[in-house]
């Protein structure tokens, strides 16, 4: 019986959405299925902002739109 993996944790802050955040997070799902994202205080988080991000995260990691944002924390799972 396989015990189930923890998500990752990754932070974006004021630079927000980088192609280094990218390949840190391609990297990521290469061995796990499940990866957490906080989105700091510095990147000017609200409700609206993180949604897009969420699906510009998808979109630049050519998965499809399989996530949740819950509070300031966007969750992305590997398809």
């Amino acid at each position: 019986m396989s015990v189930p993996q923890a998500p990752l944790k990754f932070q974006i802050g004021k630079q927000g959405i980088t192609e280094g955040a990218i390949q840190t997070l391609k990297s990521m799902f290469k061995t796990h299925r499940q990866v957490r994202i906080s989105v700091l205080k510095s990147s000017g988080r609200d409700r609206n902002n993180i949604q897009d991000m969420a699906k510009s995260l998808c979109q630049k990691l050519n998965f499809p739109e399989i996530y949740r944002v819950i509070g300031f924390a966007i969750i992305i799972n590997r398809p």
